[in-house]
């Protein structure tokens, strides 16, 4: 608790900077500290000058003060300055850095939607003690925030894996910014035509149109037609969904680091991360599973460009892959490893915070994931932001352009950014499809189960009983087959999602819905990759 005097945002600028001592660490020794965050309730919003809440026709996130705004006017006026986007829910403003110190401060506006509630579900009404304990305890497991929990997600990634490190000039004997080896950069890259999207400009302007990867979450329904009598008496259906399954993928998951080179003709290689044209029409998959090399889970019906896992899959299915041309990346590296590290350890300390933890048996883990989010709200809070920093930062990779002037071929901000890496991300989604196959298909060979629906990481099986302990496999000694799907509370692993009856669940997919998506009940909406 500290005694601020500001009755302007300029001085809660520079009592920040000057008085407050708030700001936090480098996660890395080659980083840079965390600017001071500062979170406005509404009364305090007020007090400031700033209006209770933002109006405009436009998304509540892409809201702006007006840049004739007396706000926005002193700010300017005191050689303050703001980011491109302006005075909005969260505000930048900073002054060039002086030396070694940044001149930074950070504002998050909880009446202007800051916080919003899928994120940060409960947050925006807590009382400001709770919200300062959600933020405080996301900042410490994984960043404090600079926005969206997406932004945040991929802000994690640059500050676990800054782009340059210090080193000594032989000549000169003066220290010297030089790449960081295993990150990024400070240079953006183009991606290979395939890897783009339809409006970028390696596309318009080669007019490229060999076609693109489709390397998306799995959206699949079993044909009604291949369920049988004994399946359809079942009296359930029971929804699995895995724990932060993209996240779960990214662990030694090797990206490219270079830019991308063109090959024709190349011998496949699982250790090489890329995209192949490749057919993998010939692979027969059971028609009661979904094809792993598709999203719909249709077989593909002839050449089309896939990420380096789905080809090894093909290939550890015992089928012959031969590419007729890829695009290939030299320079490669576990990218994406210590955000993964710094991610799962915040997801299993804090579900351990709500009485999920590793030691518990399987149904003991089932009755603590039913109660965990009245366990504390605030905690549950920050899993939920810390679940949708993963999905988002991972979607950031490839982030469209936003905006209705946009004219395609034009590059869109986030072209600027060394993250924007549609190729990375489609290697994390990839895996994660391809992870999820690998267990239905030893699902079926060790239980003789098929699945109903998969959308992205919920599936849902026939079960004669109302708990996934009354399908899944278990050995003699009752420890669960490895293998198939498991119960527990770390990435990758399973917890319920969800519970019906088959006859809701063949109906549904009569009607040509995914039960997958609806499982949860209510009005709950299964977000792809959450």
């Amino acid at each position: 608790m500290l005694d601020c005097p500001a009755t302007s945002v300029v001085e809660l600028v520079e009592w920040t900077l000057r008085e407050s001592g708030l700001g936090a660490p480098r996660l890395h020794r080659n980083g840079k500290d965390s600017d001071p965050l500062i979170v406005l309730t509404a009364a305090a919003a007020v007090k400031l000058g700033l209006p209770e809440r933002l109006e405009g026709h436009e998304q509540r996130r892409s809201l702006r003060l007006a840049e004739d705004h007396p706000v926005v006017k002193q700010v300017v006026k005191a050689k303050w300055r703001l980011t491109q986007r302006g005075f909005g829910p969260w505000a930048r403003i900073y002054r060039k850095a002086q030396g070694r110190e940044r001149q930074c401060v950070q504002l998050a506006i909880l009446s202007w939607d800051a916080l919003d509630e899928r994120s940060w579900p409960g947050v925006a009404e807590m009382e400001p003690a709770d919200v300062a304990r959600v933020l405080e305890v996301y900042a410490q497991r994984v960043i404090t925030p600079r926005g969206s929990t997406a932004v945040s997600g991929l802000e994690l990634m640059t500050a676990l894996r800054p782009p340059t490190r210090a080193v000594r000039d032989e000549a000169t004997g003066n220290w010297v910014s030089a790449y960081n080896p295993g990150s990024l950069g400070t240079e953006p890259m183009d991606p290979a035509p395939p890897e783009a999207t339809p409006e970028h400009p390696v596309v318009v302007d080669s007019g490229w149109t060999g076609g693109f990867l489709n390397e998306e979450a799995y959206q699949w329904v079993r044909p009604v037609d291949l369920l049988t009598d004994e399946e359809c008496t079942l009296p359930f259906a029971v929804g699995l969904d895995l724990n932060t399954a993209f996240l779960a993928a990214a662990a030694r998951l090797v990206v490219g680091l270079s830019a991308p080179d063109h090959f024709a003709g190349p011998k496949f290689n699982p250790k090489i991360p890329g995209s192949w044209l490749v057919d993998l029409s010939h692979v027969e998959v059971d028609p009661r599973l979904p094809s792993p090399f598709t999203p719909d889970g249709m077989r593909p019906t002839g050449l089309a460009w896939y990420q380096t896992h789905t080809v090894a899959y093909a290939q550890e299915l015992g089928y012959n892959v031969t590419p007729i041309e890829a695009y290939l990346r030299r320079e490669t590296g576990a990218y994406l490893d210590p955000w993964h590290d710094r991610l799962k350890t915040a997801y299993v300390d804090t579900l351990a915070d709500l009485g999920v933890t590793k030691d518990l048996s399987d149904a003991e883990f089932l009755a603590a994931m039913e109660r965990h989010k009245e366990v504390d709200p605030a905690m549950a809070a920050v899993l939920a932001a810390i679940k949708a920093t993963v999905k988002g930062g991972i979607g950031k990779l490839r982030e469209r352009p936003q905006g209705k002037h946009y004219k395609e071929g034009e590059r869109w901000p986030a072209l600027q950014r060394p993250t924007w890496r549609p190729d990375i991300r489609a290697a994390v989604i990839s895996k994660a499809r391809i992870n999820m196959h690998r267990k239905l298909r030893n699902m079926a060979t060790m239980t003789g189960l098929y699945p109903l629906a998969v959308l992205s990481d919920c599936v849902v099986y026939p079960s004669p009983g109302a708990s996934p302990l009354d399908f899944l496999p278990y050995a003699a000694s009752g420890k669960p087959q490895p293998g198939g799907f498991r119960l527990g509370p770390t990435p990758g692993l399973a917890k319920l999602e969800g519970v019906q009856s088959m006859l809701w669940a063949v109906d549904l997919m009569e009607q040509g819905h995914n039960p997958a998506r609806h499982i949860k009940g209510g009005d709950a909406v299964l977000d792809e990759g959450e």
